[in-house]
């Protein structure tokens, strides 16, 4: 069935790119109704952005295609299984912080998930685990506190925002849906478990070196993820330049809107969690903090590739639960740290 994952893979591909069209059309309604005139000054404005997106970017990409490459290689599925407690609640908590010593790919995380419930795993402590561990890895951490310019208060709201909401819906799953058999898909036409959107399959062959599986593995992943970020850092950079700072001012000053568009926009990038810090970054002062962190919650949670990835691997019902979940959980992180912020201004 492999020529079926890789047109599966290609489609999510497609659909991916595809689902940034509606942001440039807002981009290009703003520009035409506030009557945005081009010149030199605009264009040195987006550049400047552009670059210092791109460039503090790319070492972390490289640096987290590399550490994941050698997990997905040298750690395996029956490994975790073993480490994760019996206990419910204790599951759940480990697993919400066992991704700080496995930095692997959004992309690799859910077919992963679905091989641990496979084996065993509670679905919600898997569920936890798909979850938190795009969030909390030590190279989102580090790519975090660099792109906040060492600012703690980010940095520190994006780790626990992220644990509690992966705990909180992995409960939540683990409550509704506790059978394997209720959440997988058992039919044929799937996504080939060893095949992820960083363009290489994890199907590791005796014919061929660890080594050279993991220089192919890692040269692939770098430039699939560098594709997203280079385009998110575009569209962060027209954003910026182009729409008015009364239109960027009124929805980015809403506690409640804001919260709504950072979410929107960490859908539709997808961009992975070791550069999307970069991008929100950028919208700091022009955005409630409350959004930005949404926004840094939200995008490695659920994003285009995810949900399709996630269409290809569970049923329906478990999907929905999942997406409600995360959306209304994010959603309301991100406004209480807004409206504990207003609450503050005024004592």
């Amino acid at each position: 069935m492999q020529y079926r994952s890789t047109d599966s893979k290609n489609i999510i591909n497609i659909l991916s790119k595809l689902a940034i069209l509606p942001i440039i059309a807002l981009i290009i309604l703003l520009s035409i109704k506030f009557k945005i005139v081009i010149n030199m000054r605009t264009l040195s404005n987006f550049s400047v952005i552009f670059t210092s997106i791109i460039l503090e970017a790319l070492p972390f990409i490289f640096i987290g295609s590399l550490i994941s490459s050698l997990i997905q290689l040298f750690v395996s599925e029956e490994t975790l299984a073993k480490i994760l407690p019996k206990n419910k609640l204790l599951a759940l908590m480990a697993a919400s912080v066992v991704g700080v010593f496995l930095p692997i790919c959004e992309c690799a995380i859910i077919p992963i998930a679905k091989r641990l419930i496979k084996k065993g795993v509670p679905v919600g402590v898997a569920t936890t685990f798909m979850l938190a561990t795009p969030i909390i890895n030590p190279v989102v951490i580090l790519s975090t506190y660099y792109a906040f310019s060492n600012n703690i208060q980010f940095l520190f709201l994006r780790i626990s925002g992220g644990i509690v909401a992966a705990i909180i819906i992995g409960f939540i799953i683990s409550t509704l849906d506790k059978n394997k058999d209720e959440v997988l898909k058992s039919t044929d036409y799937d996504f080939d478990d060893d095949l992820c959107l960083c363009g290489t399959s994890h199907n590791y062959s005796e014919k061929k070196s660890k080594i050279s599986t993991l220089f192919d593995t890692v040269g692939s992943e770098f430039l699939d993820v560098s594709k997203y970020v280079i385009l998110g850092a575009m569209l962060s950079a027209i954003f910026q330049v182009l729409v008015s700072r009364d239109s960027l001012n009124y929805l980015g000053n809403n506690s409640l809107l804001s919260v709504v568009a950072m979410m929107s926009l960490a859908f539709l990038l997808s961009i992975c969690s070791e550069a999307d810090a970069f991008i929100a970054s950028t919208f700091v002062g022009q955005f409630t903090n409350g959004s930005i962190i949404a926004f840094l919650i939200f995008g490695p949670m659920l994003d285009i590739k995810n949900t399709l990835m996630l269409i290809g691997a569970f049923k329906k019902r478990y999907i929905l639960l999942l997406l409600v979940s995360i959306c209304v959980i994010c959603y309301l992180i991100g406004s209480s740290i807004n409206i504990i912020e207003i609450v503050r201004f005024f004592k």
